[in-house]
């Protein structure tokens, strides 16, 4: 059974910086990706970034491109977004997620299993 489990969550004045990870447990390859999500109160969901753990390959929202980084620790199966720069407007619910089969990359791809999601204020 896979298991996703996120922390790092919490608040934070703008310009701040803040970590999460995004423990993941139950694969039996690494063929397979982490994709961050954020949801903020009253907006769809949309994707932050994500990796395909295979090989490392990231991808990231153009609003976050340059203040975000994903990376993954194998040994720890875990996947961490480092969050700098943070801005009011990045304000939201974070979800990981994980896609069983990221042959074909990461993105536009709906993923199978969700964390429970962690709060990301930031204070102007």
């Amino acid at each position: 059974e896979v298991q996703l489990v996120e922390s790092g969550g919490g608040l934070v004045q703008a310009g701040g910086s803040l970590r999460l990870s995004c423990a993941a447990s139950g694969f039996t390859s690494d063929d397979y990706a982490i994709g961050w999500f954020r949801q903020a109160p009253g907006k769809p969901r949309v994707g932050v970034s994500c990796i395909i753990i295979s090989d490392g390959k990231a991808e990231y929202a153009d609003a976050v491109k340059g203040r975000f980084t994903i990376s993954s620790d194998s040994a720890k199966n875990t996947v961490y977004l480092q969050m700098n720069s943070l801005k009011p407007e990045d304000t939201a619910v974070y979800f990981c997620a994980a896609l069983a089969s990221a042959a074909w990359g990461c993105v536009g791809y709906e993923y199978d299993y969700w964390g429970q999601g962690t709060q990301v204020t930031v204070s102007s």
